[in-house]
């Protein structure tokens, strides 16, 4: 017999090692023949920790993969972790810091092998709370980007797009960590908000005396790397400059004035300072303009040796103050202004980046992109929703060139050798290297290894493949790839998704995946974003702890509407902590009544109407969910499980079951208790891939017989009902009767009559059959509905004190006088539609707001009139009521 009540904690710890240990997750064995469905995880960081973005992206991932197993097919969700280059090599740095020592100090080798015995420690957090998270991964092909095969693979990409062109070295500006002296990607690159300043410098025209060319900066350091003043081409202002040359103060450093459409004749002075080697616009303009460009920071961002000597050696901050104060003793400061400006920050160093020129190895992205766009507009690949391709489009039609090299230890290192005079050599090992060196050089050379890894969006471009064991010849490459569906954040659609569109295309000719679901951002309650500094983050584990895994699952699910982002509240989640404990109860009142599944139960024999009925919810329900998971609307498939399992099933179904359950009559006992145990089966199938835990528990414990079962929900059929074991007939009485019992309920409720009062009702004018559905379910009305007498009326027929509602063609009067002092309540509502209306004045004057709606966040307007809504909706209920009243 079923507990009273539901432990999560214990539940969760048994069934998920039940899964493992029977192999419900793996892929392959007897499911050979089973056409194959695949879903790569985005690999988490070996660093990282469970948070509701992962838990969001992972729930929606596992139902899919748990329905299409049910599905009969070899399902295959392929795990695996990231070996994060920089914020891995950040946690053992910060380590060797502790213990009085830095990775310079113990070498290269040293420091390595402490990175590999930290990600054997404590590298699998993640994965234990993917486990805490019911995912079904197949753990036995659990991979790591930095492990044996994939390293591997990633040399093999290198050296191959390497000897086609389509990798090479440039000097070019980079985003540049000066904590970690590192290129990082612009994912890596956080926009903080800082109170700031805009400076004003004059700059000497050449050979005018006091004429000046005013430009404006946030940066004043850098103006010692200027090459360039740039004005708009039709900028009547500097049309007479244009091609002349100003004096770079405190340089000497004559630069000239150059027209470019990149300066905005509106902002500022409308003349711009060009620094190519410190700033992306000004590179591109350099570039236009074949200006020189002076790298003035070392990797440290101290001053270099090309600036003035006063200045060599300085911070950039530093720096920034003597410029200022040298440039202010000359009189060449115009003016400041204050202001709030963005300012580039590392999110793992947590110091400004600085645009950098530095020499790195680039991948050609423009000419990988073109097949990728292509596999895009053909509908090879489509994004769900669909307005997500605009923005893949935008990003890789306008591609640069991909910044591949990174400046660590920790990562997949270069495989390209130096020879003496600095000659390349790319090759899958050293060996390969040195005879290649030997055929250049004639003789045997010394050759030096570049230091430098590659990003880890390189390795990570690779992962739908790679992970399959790609580039052996192995039968999973061909069987699993390409890959069904991707499932993820829209903010990597560049850094993870093109690049894997791009890779996948290159080597294996084929998309990698056929679809993208790209899912949305979870906020708080209020929808704000989450972040530390705010102190709003939720912490998933916490939750599950909680309130239980299944509750969190699918609490993210009924929220994941296509395109909308999710506001996820405690409350939210102890919503479907209620929802396990309806289930566990409708269970076990089951259980109770000898409600167990039967082997030779045919569902299209019942004879009951509710039981009609009943099947025919199940069927309509199973086949409406099936349509929108298809369609990844996960939401709408969540909602109508929670509509099926909570009010057609446990609130209204079994209520009219009881007298049938409770009957003398054997053959109506016997079939209704063997249809509640078939519609309870096929229901826990169906909340499975979204509530696994208590399903399977139930499934477990509900056995033929009372007996435990012995096969796994995890591996059961998935419902597919037959369209004709819908009973249109038997729907439309009880959707009839249910109809009734809730308006009654909610006149009632309305009214304030107590719970305990029973009141009378009379039915007028309805038509024969409704009459008939009057005296079938009479007592069930009655007692549901709390009436102390159910009488049917002729049509104009007066019950005292009694207020109307309209239930299809008839008019439902309940008498209400007895039981209600109906002074105080027309009062009551008086006072209450007067005070929603209060309301409803309010969120208007608030929406009408132009400054309001201008500046407030998207979200804060669309609470307000959601607000609006819900008022306006409540009044009209209350008018409805006080007009019930007055007639009265």
């Amino acid at each position: 017999m079923l507990d009273k009540t539901y432990r999560p904690g214990e539940v969760e710890a048994k069934q998920y090692a039940r899964w493992e240990k029977s192999g419900a997750f793996t892929a392959g064995g007897s499911r050979n023949s089973a056409n194959p469905y695949t879903i790569v995880i985005p690999p988490p960081n070996v660093t990282g920790s469970l948070h509701m973005g992962h838990a969001l992206d992972y729930t929606l991932q596992d139902i899919l993969i748990r329905r299409e197993r049910m599905r009969g097919r070899d399902a295959l969700w392929q795990p695996g972790t990231d070996h994060a280059g920089i914020a891995t090599q950040m946690v053992v740095e910060r380590e060797l810091e502790a213990s009085g020592t830095s990775r310079r100090e113990v070498g290269r080798a040293d420091f390595l092998e402490k990175v590999w015995e930290w990600k054997e420690k404590s590298g699998g957090i993640i994965v234990n709370q993917l486990r805490r998270l019911g995912c079904s991964c197949d753990w036995s092909r659990e991979r790591f980007t930095m492990d044996e095969g994939l390293s591997r693979a990633v040399t093999k990409v290198f050296v191959e797009l390497y000897k086609q062109g389509l990798i090479y070295k440039d000097k070019r500006l980079v985003n540049w960590d000066p904590k970690f002296q590192t290129a990082i990607s612009d994912l890596e690159v956080q926009q903080t908000e800082v109170d700031g300043f805009i400076w004003y410098f004059k700059y000497p025209i050449e050979n005018i005396e006091n004429k000046y060319i005013t430009v404006s900066t946030t940066r004043p350091e850098t103006m010692l790397g200027d090459t360039a003043v740039a004005v708009h081409p039709e900028d009547d202002r500097y049309r007479e400059l244009v091609g002349q040359h100003c004096v770079l103060p405190l340089v000497g450093r004559r630069i000239r004035i150059v027209a470019d459409e990149y300066v905005d004749p509106e902002q500022g002075s409308g003349a711009v300072k060009i620094t190519p080697a410190h700033d992306f616009n000004d590179f591109e303009v350099g570039r236009r303009h074949d200006l020189e460009m002076i790298n003035i920071f070392n990797e440290s961002a101290q001053l270099n040796e090309s600036v003035p000597g006063p200045y060599r050696g300085l911070d950039r901050f530093e720096a920034r103050a003597r410029v200022v104060a040298d440039l202010e003793a000359l009189g060449l400061v115009e003016r400041i202004e204050q202001e709030i400006h963005a300012v580039p920050y590392g999110d793992r160093g947590g110091v400004p980046i600085e645009p950098f020129l530095t020499d790195q190895w680039y991948a050609d992205a423009a000419t990988l992109a073109a097949p990728a766009i292509a596999a895009v507009e053909g509908g090879r690949t489509k994004f769900v929703p669909e307005h997500w391709e605009k923005t893949y489009f935008d990003w890789m039609r306008n591609i640069q060139p991909w910044c591949i090299s990174r400046q660590l230890w920790w990562g997949h290192q270069i495989p390209a050798w130096y020879g003496p005079d600095g000659a390349v050599f790319v090759e899958e090992n050293e060996e390969a290297a040195a005879a290649a060196a030997e055929v250049h050089y004639g003789k045997v050379s010394t050759l030096t290894r570049d230091e430098d890894v590659l990003d880890t969006w390189f390795s990570s471009a690779l992962w739908p493949f790679s992970t399959l064991g790609w580039p052996d010849e192995v039968p999973e490459v061909g069987r699993y790839y390409p890959t069904d569906v991707l499932v993820t954040g829209f903010d990597i659609i560049f850094f993870w998704i093109a690049r894997m569109m791009m890779m996948g295309l290159h080597f294996m000719g084929e998309v990698p995946f056929h679809t993208v679901y790209i899912h949305a951002l979870i906020r708080d309650a209020h929808g704000q974003k989450m972040s530390k500094s705010k102190g709003n983050v939720i912490d998933p584990l916490e939750l599950i702890d909680e309130y239980g895994c299944d509750a969190l699952r699918f609490t993210l699910a009924s929220l994941a509407a296509p395109g909308r982002d999710i506001k996820l509240s405690g409350e939210r989640v102890a919503g479907g902590r209620n929802f396990a404990t309806k289930l566990w109860n409708a269970a076990r009142f089951c259980q109770m009544n000898g409600c167990v599944p039967q082997a030779s139960f045919d569902p299209a024999t019942v004879e009951q109407t509710i039981n009609r009925w009943i099947i025919g919810e199940l069927a309509s329900s199973a086949a409406q969910i099936s349509v929108a998971l298809d369609a990844y609307r996960f939401n709408e498939a969540a909602n109508i499980l929670y509509h099926f399992s909570w009010g057609s099933f446990c609130d209204w179904y079994l209520e009219f079951a009881k007298p049938l359950l409770y009957s003398d009559d054997s053959a109506e006992k016997a079939e209704t208790q063997a249809t509640s145990a078939f519609v309870l089966d096929q229901m826990l199938k169906l909340l499975h891939p979204f509530m696994p835990f208590i399903s399977e528990e139930l499934w477990e414990q509900l056995g033929e017989g009372g007996a435990l079962r012995s096969t796994a929900l995890i591996t059961a059929d998935w419902p597919e009902l037959d369209a004709d074991l819908i009973d249109d007939s038997a729907k439309a009485e009880m959707d009839w009767v249910v109809g009734l019992i809730q308006g009654v309920r909610s006149v009632r409720s309305e009214m304030n009559v107590p719970a305990a009062a029973k009141t009378p009702l009379l039915l007028l004018g309805a038509s024969t059959e409704n009459q008939l559905r009057l005296t079938a379910h009479r007592e069930l009305i009655s007692s549901l509905a709390r009436l102390d007498s159910l009488e049917v009326g002729a049509a104009g027929s007066v019950l005292p004190g009694a207020v109307q509602l309209v239930h299809e063609e008839a008019i439902v009067a309940l008498s209400i006088a007895d039981v209600i002092d109906i002074a105080l309540e027309k009062s009551r509502l008086e006072r209450e539609i007067a005070r929603v209306e209060a309301e409803i004045i309010k969120f208007e004057m608030k929406l009408g707001n132009k400054d309001f709606i201008a500046k407030a966040p998207t979200e804060v307007v669309e609470d307000q009139r959601g607000y609006l809504t819900d008022a306006q909706a409540q009044c009209g209920k209350l008018g409805e009521a006080l007009e019930r009243l007055a007639s009265l």
